[in-house]
């Protein structure tokens, strides 16, 4: 507790934030030898001006601080630093990345992530299509981030569980706050099953002015965003922006051109963002985070994704009929042809008479 409490301290103090935290942290190792420096020490360091300097010598963070030990210690959460093993490599990678998280569950190994994301007040078809692309994700392995609100956010983070695959809710609030209410139930099964972090203070209430600022990490967790149902002006855009500023792939599903709630997916879409219409073309945009392909795949240049691998993998046993192929592969069937394309388009994958497919 001791060396958290400085952490505490640190983020109390004016004019420090998460990327004057994180130079002083590299800097001098810790905060609390941050906090101990001098003011000819503090203005050394690389970005840290006169004023930020002055202000950790003359803040008394001790109020703060103390009340942060001491709601911490009562609220059955952990602690990640940006020191720690553990702190996610991918969220360290963004411009400004947390100092540290609060965390309740177990945050997966680094593995492939997708932020999924989209309205409050998704559409039946919306609440479907994104549970069923969070189950068929996470079927893969793929984790499933979203920011645990009502609609769009609690059917991905529902999806995936019901898979029992991974999944990170991305609190816009303290720790110890549930929000929404309604979403109460969701919050217990995250914190035993799944991961929830957040970046705010406890006691944190939902501000609107956090959400935008929390997007960023939804993102940042992940190789890429799905955006599901947004209206032109959504937090879910913001996310967007936010994937596309740190190096991250922006997915879109189509949707109803005479309905509002999809006005901004369509949007991104035309702005150039992926449309999806399976898991597939998800996997297909991702590295393959580490994945040895078969030797043959990797002597002609071939670059597939887990789907794709399954499938070769079937056929390596000599021609199959696209049903055969479907049953033997335990993919959907529109994951299959859509595999199938993408393979006959490698030259990986050769169609023969009656629907059968060939290694090429």
């Amino acid at each position: 507790m001791d060396d958290y409490y400085y952490w505490f301290a640190l983020r109390s103090v004016p004019l420090v934030g998460n990327v004057t935290f994180r130079r002083l942290v590299e800097s001098f190792g810790s905060p609390r030898r941050a906090l101990d420096a001098s003011f000819d020490e503090l203005v050394a360091v690389d970005g840290v001006g006169r004023g930020a300097a002055a202000s950790i010598r003359s803040h008394d963070f001790r109020p703060s601080a103390d009340r942060e030990a001491q709601a911490f210690a009562g609220s059955g959460a952990s602690i990640l630093t940006i020191l720690d093993r553990d702190y996610p490599p991918l969220l360290k990678e963004i411009p400004d990345p947390p100092p540290y998280l609060f965390l309740k569950g177990i945050l997966p190994e680094p593995t492939t992530s997708i932020a999924v994301v989209g309205s409050r007040l998704a559409s039946d078809y919306g609440m479907t299509i994104t549970a069923r692309f969070a189950r068929e994700l996470a079927e893969q392995g793929v984790t499933i981030v979203s920011g645990l609100a009502q609609g769009v956010d609690a059917a991905a983070h529902r999806g995936a569980l019901q898979a029992s695959g991974r999944t990170i809710g991305v609190l816009g609030c303290g720790i110890d706050q549930v929000y929404p209410a309604a979403n109460r139930q969701l919050f217990r099964e995250m914190a035993e099953r799944g991961a929830i972090v957040s970046e705010f203070p406890m006691g944190t209430g939902p501000d609107a002015s956090n959400f935008p600022r929390r997007n960023r990490i939804i993102s940042g967790l992940a190789r890429g965003v799905l955006v599901v149902e947004a209206a032109e002006k959504s937090g879910s855009l913001i996310t967007a922006r936010f994937a596309l500023e740190q190096g991250r792939e922006v997915f879109a599903i189509p949707g109803n051109i005479s309905s509002r709630g999809s006005r901004g997916t369509n949007s991104l879409i035309k702005q150039g963002a992926k449309l999806v219409e399976c898991v597939a073309d998800i996997l297909g945009e991702l590295p393959p985070e580490g994945r040895t392909l078969p030797g043959w795949a990797l002597r002609q240049g071939f670059t597939l994704d887990p789907e794709g691998e399954k499938i070769c993998a079937v056929l390596a046993d000599g021609p199959l009929h696209i049903d055969e192929l479907t049953v033997r592969s335990e993919l959907t069937a529109p994951v299959v042809s859509a595999m199938l394309l993408r393979l006959e388009l490698q030259g990986a994958v050769i169609q023969l008479a009656g629907k059968m497919f060939s290694l090429a």
